[in-house]
């Protein structure tokens, strides 16, 4: 390892050891930036590197609210604007019980480098809560985003930072959390992305990363001879990214044959219904277990790690972080699995890439293969600064193109700088970081 990321990645690590998410986003980043170092011995006079992980700012505050009971309820509240190098912040609300301070500055980190990937004007953030939008009523969601938005409006702008959705922080919650910032300020701009489309919001949104994640997947394939038709593919998760990632692999050719939830998974021999789980998760908003009693022929098992037991073809992890860890990519590769695309944001342990990558397994890495949402954000972004709307054929036009030059990049980096012309999470790094790296390099230390 290059002396100069060993000693920022020590640094770092004695810093931050409350942190391991952001330890190990930061860890396989650095690792994998260890050949640009060599290349470019005058990145460390520049300080690149400390500048780089380290967030221009991190924001956290209390968030109020009373609930259907009269009982005032507190969550906590945060924003990480980790990069304004390349535009202004971009980046998920997350809310979940699990969200803390440690998951929102890997995903902000991540996000840097995913939204430079995409060639979009656009830097680097996350932010959301620790509060559960699960069984609550439409009225305590709506009281917890106008009180979290009551805080965080100071600190967005159309050309300041513009955040989005991401898990638990659906159409619903976006609604929410835009009245308010309007209310507030008094302000119809495009200041949150995945908006309903009566307001603002683009076609193709929905369905974005999913397709794009398939895209990309798509592009390594064929670099190596292959593609989805007749493939057996297992999709983790059942939320947007899992259900539109189905969609078009479907679309393409193959057969999904596993899907789940955080309960357990639904394994179907013949296929997929697709409409059965939109009708169960996207309308009545049920558990993914009640498949089996409207489709005959699928079973239900619980424990979600288990999907990766399913023999399979492709593995395309959509839930969450870590959920795919060395037992279950040793258990893919026995399964005859020969590529992975990661849907969620770091779904795979350091351990199972490593495993996935010296199997000859093709890995799509999250930071390159699910930029299709935030590309769609930022061509809402343009959309709403334009006062136009483009129709979902052109967005999704435009979004194959995006994920396509983003397997490009990703191909091309690995190749000049990486281990193997196949290691795409090396070539991600790499391209992500040197264009962000330029535009430090030429705004000064700032």
């Amino acid at each position: 390892m290059n002396q100069y990321v060993k000693r920022v990645l020590g640094e770092l690590c004695a810093r931050n050891q409350h942190e391991p998410e952001y330890l190990q986003a930061a860890t396989e980043m650095l690792q994998s930036l260890s050949p640009v170092m060599d290349k470019h011995p005058e990145y460390e006079q520049l300080g690149l590197l400390e500048r780089f992980v380290e967030p221009e700012r991190a924001i956290l505050f209390r968030v109020p609210w009373v609930d259907d009971h009269g009982h005032v309820r507190v969550n906590r509240g945060y924003r990480v604007q980790h990069s304004s190098a390349i535009g202004p912040y971009k980046g998920g609300l997350r809310l979940h019980p699990s969200v803390n301070l440690s998951i929102l500055k890997f995903l902000a980190l991540e996000q840097t480098l995913k939204n430079s990937l995409t060639g979009l004007p656009i830097g680097g953030g996350k932010g959301g809560s620790d509060f559960d939008p699960k069984c609550k009523s439409d009225r305590e969601v709506m009281a917890f985003c106008q009180s979290f938005m009551t805080e965080l409006y100071r600190h967005l702008g159309a050309d300041v930072d513009v955040p989005a959705g991401d898990i638990g922080t659906g159409a619903r919650e976006i609604g929410y959390l835009y009245g308010q910032y309007k209310r507030i300020t008094g302000e119809y701009v495009g200041v949150l992305t995945g908006k309903g489309l009566a307001y603002g919001g683009s076609l193709a949104r929905k369905e974005a990363t999913g397709y794009g994640l398939c895209y990309f997947v798509e592009q390594m394939l064929a670099a190596h001879g292959k593609g989805f038709q007749g493939q057996r593919v297992v999709i983790s998760g059942s939320g947007n990214v899992a259900v539109y990632a189905c969609e078009k692999a479907q679309a393409m050719g193959a057969k999904v044959i596993a899907m789940s939830d955080s309960c357990g998974y639904i394994y179907a021999p013949e296929g997929i219904d697709l409409a059965v789980v939109k009708q169960l998760k996207e309308v009545e908003r049920k558990r993914i277990c009640h498949y089996v009693e409207r489709v005959p022929g699928a079973t239900y098992h619980q424990d979600a790690s288990g999907i990766w037991q399913v023999p399979c073809d492709i593995a395309l992890p959509c839930a969450t972080q870590n959920e795919l860890d060395l037992d279950a990519a040793k258990a893919l590769v026995q399964g005859g699995c020969y590529a992975v695309g990661e849907g969620a944001n770091m779904p795979a342990t350091l351990e199972a890439t490593e495993h996935l990558l010296a199997s000859g397994v093709l890995f799509a890495p999250g930071k390159a293969a699910n930029a299709g949402g935030v590309a769609t954000s930022a061509l809402e972004m343009s959309q709403n600064s334009m006062r136009m709307s483009w129709t979902f054929d052109e967005v999704d036009e435009k979004l194959k193109a995006i994920m396509t030059d983003i397997f490009q990049k990703a191909a091309k980096a690995a190749q000049e700088y990486g281990p193997s012309p196949d290691n795409y999470v090396v070539g991600a790094n790499v391209a992500g970081f040197l264009k962000v790296a330029d535009a430090m390099i030429a705004q000064g230390v700032c």
